[in-house]
């Protein structure tokens, strides 16, 4: 699958200048919503994803992504991935910097999960729902997504990752920002 080419077609590949949820500045920005709006993208999106992660062997009876970006692909991964008894859930901001579960979402004791994202730049996010998963009980089996943007490859904070493509586009610290990209009006994400 040509994830850069889905993300073309949708509209959701821009360059100019762009400051990260991250914090960090790059030169190109993938716009993950504009891709998952078409249930017919979104659903050759998780279809793959969840072939990937069947094929890498990992077995999980339950999906979270971070809120808001990670509901939808976490529901239609899920939809690809297992069958009656799989579910997905999401894990959203709890005011303190971290992530929580709502307390109408259950993880069993020692129940494999699988976290999945749109876009890793640095995986914070990603991670954030991780912890609350494991909080709640959960052992993560892998984290999923659609395009790994780290600079290093392999898994992220020992967990394992299965990606659909990985693409490297420069990004810069604030007070590395290159002179070419500053020239360029800043646009937050």
């Amino acid at each position: 699958m040509d994830v850069l080419a889905l993300y073309r077609q949708a509209g959701a590949y821009h360059e100019g200048h762009f400051l990260l949820a991250s914090g960090r500045h790059s030169p190109k920005f993938l716009q993950s919503t504009t891709v998952l709006q078409y249930p017919h993208l979104t659903g050759k999106i998780a279809a793959a994803m969840a072939q990937k992660l069947t094929d890498a062997g990992v077995e999980a009876s339950l999906l979270i992504g971070p809120a808001m970006g990670g509901v939808v692909l976490a529901y239609e991964v899920a939809r690809h991935f297992g069958g009656d008894d799989v579910r997905a859930i999401f894990a959203e901001k709890d005011g303190q910097g971290g992530m929580k579960i709502r307390e109408a979402f259950t993880v069993a004791p020692g129940e494999p999960f699988i976290a999945v994202e749109d876009v890793l730049t640095t995986g914070g996010s990603v991670l954030k729902a991780v912890r609350a998963a494991e909080a709640a009980g959960g052992k993560c089996a892998a984290i999923a997504c659609i395009v790994d943007r780290r600079a290093v490859d392999g898994p992220l904070q020992g967990y394992p990752l299965v990606s659909l493509t990985r693409l490297v586009f420069d990004t810069y610290p604030p007070d590395e920002v290159p002179d070419w990209l500053a020239a360029i009006p800043l646009q937050e994400i």
